[in-house]
């Protein structure tokens, strides 16, 4: 027996052991999740979902897609925009298709309670410094005493990557000139840059330092 499901504005065709990515549902691996916006099962079509009807499933993973890179220029007006998007995912292990107002056999992972929320005055009294220290700990590397130097002269970095640069801490020719193969992995991860990119602006900054 299958049933199409809908979940993240998309619906997919399930049946029993499935295994499937669909957009990220919350909750950890071994969680056991329930679909209630059940489009159909078997012949049976919902107007517009089956009544009584259920679908269960387990999480197996959290994870995200591959990185998307979106990149804009406009001629002649020295304004270029790169952009990366890596979608969340979670993958899950169809386990039931219960149809007739039938109970799960494993019931889904209950959801956690809210937190309350501290005593306004005791937000007031958060050091500043504690604040500037989580910020600084954000950064990817620590930007060298001194004047940094202009990262738009070098090809593909306009003005908003070199302001994002300079907020992890790159500022100077020589620091992209530095970068290790791990490093560029780890700007691939967390900024909007493909591994290919940066590696051109670490050959570029060689010749220029």
């Amino acid at each position: 027996m299958f049933a199409v499901i809908k979940t993240g504005g998309k619906q997919y065709r399930v049946a029993a052991e499935d295994v499937l990515k669909i957009e990220k549902v919350a909750g950890n691996a071994g969680d056991m999740v329930e679909f209630n916006e059940v489009l159909a099962v078997g012949s049976e079509i919902g107007a517009p979902i089956v009544s009584g009807a259920l679908v269960t499933a387990e999480i197996l993973e959290q994870g995200r897609a591959k990185k998307v890179i979106s990149f804009k220029k406009r001629r002649r007006q020295n304004s270029q925009r790169t952009k990366g998007h890596r979608q969340h995912l979670t993958t899950v292990k169809i386990a039931e298709i219960l149809t007739g107002g039938a109970k799960p056999s494993k019931k889904a992972a209950a959801k956690p309670a809210a937190k309350a929320e501290k005593p306004a005055e005791e937000k007031k009294e958060a050091p500043k410094k504690e604040a500037k220290a989580e910020a600084v700990a954000a950064t990817l590397f620590t930007a060298p005493e001194g004047e940094g130097d202009d990262l738009t002269k070098i090809k593909g970095i306009g003005p908003v990557a070199a302001k994002q640069l300079n907020e992890q801490g790159i500022t100077t020719y020589a620091q992209i000139a530095k970068l290790s193969d791990k490093d560029i992995t780890r700007i691939d991860e967390a900024m909007p840059f493909s591994a290919d990119q940066i590696s051109d602006w670490r050959d570029q900054a060689k010749a220029m330092k």
